[in-house]
């Protein structure tokens, strides 16, 4: 990999995203909704199972994940949302890739353009920036209480199918193919360990400097694109940390 923890930018947003909380799961839920209207079971339902593990991994009540599957079950075509995803760049050049639900292309695609915009950024053409990330497997196992070596837990983890480990002092990162996470997660899961975070993910190859005195900016861009109802995830190259 980029040599990057892509947790510690992770943790660098933890708190924001959980004074929001309630947009967070507002998000999930959307997502939830989407997976199940190709079939309600999660153990049948692979998309379904990801974005519930998502949802677990953030704390998200049961209550909550149960009503957007019922929802779903009993709304056939009556609601939808599409996919859709911009790239740009964000001040000093940053990578920016967006996914969004909407059901509204025109309102989401406006909103997001002002994020840019008015933040130093600027949107890019469809390929732009997302050459830049690959889609992988990413899960998190945080090292607090564990007494097993790097070496050892990197030898488990690629025999459990792992692409790649990456250690820090506060936690194990590993990284799979998309075709090979839930059962890379499942065998670790069944060695003992619990996932502080769980995702398919897309990781920069290369990750950037905010250059200095971009930063507020930056933090404000995202923020901005962050707080949008309908984006789901942002990306960047941006090396935090």
């Amino acid at each position: 990999m980029a040599g990057h923890s892509k947790w510690k930018n992770i943790q660098g947003r933890k708190n924001a995203q959980d004074s929001k909380r309630a947009k967070v799961f507002q998000k999930l839920a959307k997502e939830i909704y989407m997976a199940a209207k190709s079939g309600p079971d999660p153990s049948l339902n692979p998309a379904l199972r990801l974005v519930v593990d998502k949802a677990k991994a953030a704390n998200m009540p049961n209550d909550n994940v149960k009503r957007a599957i019922q929802k779903a079950a009993g709304n056939n075509d009556a609601e939808n949302y599409d996919e859709v995803s911009y790239e740009g760049y964000g001040p000093g050049g940053i990578a920016v890739l967006v996914h969004a639900l909407t059901d509204n292309k025109n309102r989401t695609a406006t909103n997001v353009r002002v994020a840019f915009n008015k933040n130093g950024g600027s949107l890019g053409e469809t390929g732009s920036v997302a050459y830049m990330f690959e889609r992988k497997g990413y899960l998190v196992i945080e090292r607090e209480g564990l007494d097993i070596s790097e070496d050892d837990f990197m030898l488990q983890a690629i025999e459990a199918g792992a692409s790649d480990v990456e250690s820090s002092a506060e936690a194990f990162e590993v990284y799979t193919e998309p075709a090979d996470f839930t059962s890379v997660k499942d065998a670790l899961s069944e060695d003992g360990y619990e996932f502080a975070a769980a995702e398919l993910s897309m990781i920069p190859s290369v990750y950037n400097e905010v250059p200095e005195g971009k930063e507020a900016q930056f933090e404000k861009m995202m923020d901005a694109l962050l707080d949008d109802d309908d984006v789901q995830e942002v990306y960047t190259n941006a090396k935090e940390g």
